[in-house]
């Protein structure tokens, strides 16, 4: 398996490819932010209590984590909310989980439709957002369960540059900004 570059930043790119709850947290703060930033949270959280395990935060006092995902650098652009739904995402994780992430897409040797309704039913994600991370499961992080393509949908496709499931170095990181700017653009043109 090739080393995950979801931030260009070898030390936090090594925690999302070694603990599987930083890269399900960093896909939770990837919104409304640049993508690196948003992968790069789950490391400024590790530096502030040590780790990034859902049972730590699901446990830890919410003023207090609002208060180190504030800090400067913040995890987010809203590191209020998005705390919030760190905490929630890792609550989640534990009560349905045991605190394991992976049991999401190993518990009961799920197909590829069963790990996305799975993510698609934790707290922040959203059908599209289930879908690419699936799509990063896939393509960069080793599980593929039978029919992950299919249920990640145009983001599980190989070849394409539509995510951050296709981010492998600097340079597809920027045919994935250059396919979400013409997104963008098209979208302005047709409510035009």
């Amino acid at each position: 398996m090739a080393k995950l570059q979801l931030v260009q930043d070898p030390a936090a790119d090594a925690l999302l490819e070694e603990n599987p709850f930083a890269l399900l947290v960093g896909m939770l703060l990837d919104q409304q932010i640049p993508m690196e930033t948003a992968f790069a949270g789950p490391k400024k959280i590790a530096d502030r209590i040590g780790g990034v395990d859902a049972v730590q935060i699901a446990e830890y006092d919410p003023e207090a984590f609002v208060a180190l995902c504030s800090e400067t650098p913040a995890i987010h652009r809203f590191p209020g909310s998005m705390s919030k739904r760190v905490q929630a995402l890792a609550q989640a994780i534990v009560d349905e989980y045991d605190g394991d992430v992976t049991k999401l897409w190993t518990e009961g040797d799920p197909d590829g439709k069963e790990v996305l309704r799975r993510l698609k039913g934790l707290p922040g994600f959203g059908d599209q957002k289930a879908r690419i991370f699936l799509a990063l499961l896939g393509k960069q992080y080793g599980v593929t369960p039978s029919g992950w393509r299919a249920a990640a949908g145009d983001y599980g496709k190989a070849g394409t540059h539509m995510s951050v499931a296709d981010v492998v170095d600097a340079g597809s990181l920027q045919k994935v900004r250059t396919y979400k700017k013409e997104m963008k653009a098209a979208a302005k043109a047709a409510k035009a």
